[in-house]
């Protein structure tokens, strides 16, 4: 049976302040408990109906409309700091990305086509809050995912020698310009403004993903955020292949 404190402690995981101050996250149902389980991730409790909970107290704690009968809490991993972005493979770059939904789609796009790495803003979404975590369907185990200055991260790009590409409206054609596909830093923007006045300063290749057919005038003022990634990676694995 849970104590109030239990029910209290788990519920505040639901706030990223909460979050930050007890380096725990919650991830709910069989097969992303099963994964989490299997990641090597530090779990700190798995909580079963039937086993340790009652069917009302895992209502009480969990963060979904319909609450599954498993959930875990596991401690947030901590990434080296990227002291130098690998001149080898592609990493994502997301500036101000602040919806959950996009956020978790993006890292799972990230984990399908073999983007290990995913930078964020500060003001891009947590990606260990409950609806992020379960938007991603697993990919959070396997993409790291760090938080901090983008210009800095540029910085890196440019000392390396490493393309940083961005998709903007009076960019180049995304499929027929040249790309490198096997390495680089594809930044993707903000969803209602895009990529930021100083970061799209920072960007050496600006993408287009043109409408169909190309010469038509566009249907919609611009492509989702997550849609436009899932766009951009296919191409440059397609291009790699």
């Amino acid at each position: 049976m849970l104590t109030k404190a239990e029910i209290k402690r788990i519920r505040s995981l639901g706030d990223k302040a909460s979050r930050r101050a007890e380096g725990l996250f919650v991830a709910e149902g069989e097969k992303l408990v099963g994964e989490l389980l299997a990641s090597g991730f530090s779990v700190r409790a798995v909580y079963r109906v039937g086993e340790n909970v009652s069917p009302a107290e895992m209502g009480r704690i969990s963060f979904l409309r319909t609450p599954t009968p498993v959930l875990a809490v596991a401690e947030i991993p901590s990434f080296p700091e990227a002291g130098r972005l690998s001149a080898a493979g592609l990493a994502l770059a997301l500036d101000d990305v602040q919806d959950p939904g996009n956020l978790g789609t993006i890292l799972r796009l990230a984990d399908w086509f073999g983007v290990r790495d995913v930078y964020c803003s500060p003001a891009t979404a947590d990606c260990w809050s409950p609806k992020v975590v379960q938007a991603t369907m697993g990919a959070i185990l396997r993409v790291r995912v760090h938080y901090g200055p983008l210009l800095r991260l540029l910085g890196m790009a440019a000392d390396e020698g490493l393309p940083v590409y961005g998709t903007f409206l009076e960019g180049e054609n995304i499929y027929t310009c040249g790309l490198s596909p096997d390495k680089g830093l594809i930044v993707m923007g903000n969803e209602g403004r895009g990529v930021s006045r100083e970061i799209a300063a920072r960007v050496t290749r600006k993408l287009f993903i043109p409408p169909y057919p190309p010469s038509a005038p566009a249907t919609a003022e611009s492509l989702n955020v997550a849609t436009a990634t899932g766009i951009v990676l296919s191409e440059f694995r397609r291009r790699g292949a």
